[in-house]
């Protein structure tokens, strides 16, 4: 993507807040439109800059690597990244859209960013007859705990963290992912749904709604996980279109902003 096209993406966010802060001037419009394109551009960098792994991680005495950047939308979790024990986000909210199982649940929960951007991807999909359903969103440190030692105790320790991620290096924890699968695959969360023709749709279309396929086939040696195609993570929709479009990590896209 053209550095002019992405300057344009990124300033149509911020022309609303431009053009209200302009609004008692007598600025000609392309005084106004074309440094937004600019700042917007710069913003964008800089934030991508303050993001970076090297900048957003401390190392204990002992060893272990905690990220700093909690809220961030683009917050990088991972087998050699850690989230604390104590955190959980604030803004858990939940989503509108269905799904497989019903009553209440701490994992029916997302940020609240992540989960109107998952109602607009349900709400495309089911226009496009697309019948998926949500299965798991939000989970605390001790609920991802619970569910690695479960693993571990019938796999396990390594073949149980090919699959599922020790406490604390959970994305669910972040409260930007959620797992979705379908009827078609039995609402389980097997590789055979990356399949179906939901699965097909998902991959296709999460990234215009701000979602990627975090762990995509093939990279696995990258990501340290096998391929999940029913596990989205928001990053927004400029990231998610570059990283999909690319076919990058997260960690691939994120390294390139040292």
């Amino acid at each position: 993507m053209s550095s002019f096209t992405r300057k344009s993406i990124i300033s149509t966010l911020l022309v609303g807040s431009v053009l209200a802060s302009t609004a008692f001037t007598t600025l000609p419009i392309n005084q106004i439109f074309n440094p937004v394109a600019s700042a917007a551009s710069s913003s964008f960098s800089q934030f991508l800059k303050d993001n970076a792994p090297s900048r957003t991680i401390t190392t204990s005495s002992k060893g272990v690597a905690t990220v700093t950047n909690l809220s961030s939308t683009v917050v990088l979790v991972n087998k050699k990244r850690n989230l604390p024990s104590t955190y959980e986000p604030k803004d858990l909210v939940v989503p509108n859209i269905p799904f497989s199982f019903s009553g209440s649940s701490p994992k029916k929960q997302m940020r609240k960013v992540a989960a109107t951007a998952m109602e607009k991807l349900f709400a495309a999909a089911k226009k496009d007859g697309i019948d998926i359903k949500a299965v798991s969103g939000y989970r605390s440190y001790a609920t991802q705990k619970a569910i690695f030692d479960r693993n571990a105790s019938i796999k396990g320790e390594a073949v149980a963290n090919k699959t599922s991620a020790r406490p604390g290096q959970s994305e669910h924890q972040t409260g930007l992912a959620m797992d979705i699968s379908s009827a078609s695959a039995g609402y389980d969360l097997q590789q055979s749904f990356g399949n179906t023709k939901e699965g097909k749709w998902l991959k296709a279309n999460a990234h215009k709604y701000g979602f990627i396929i975090r762990y995509g086939k093939d990279q696995e040696k990258l990501t340290g996980y096998s391929y999940e195609p029913w596990h989205v993570r928001y990053v927004g929709v400029y990231i998610a279109g570059e990283i999909t479009s690319q076919k990058l990590t997260l960690e691939q896209y994120l390294e390139r902003a040292k």
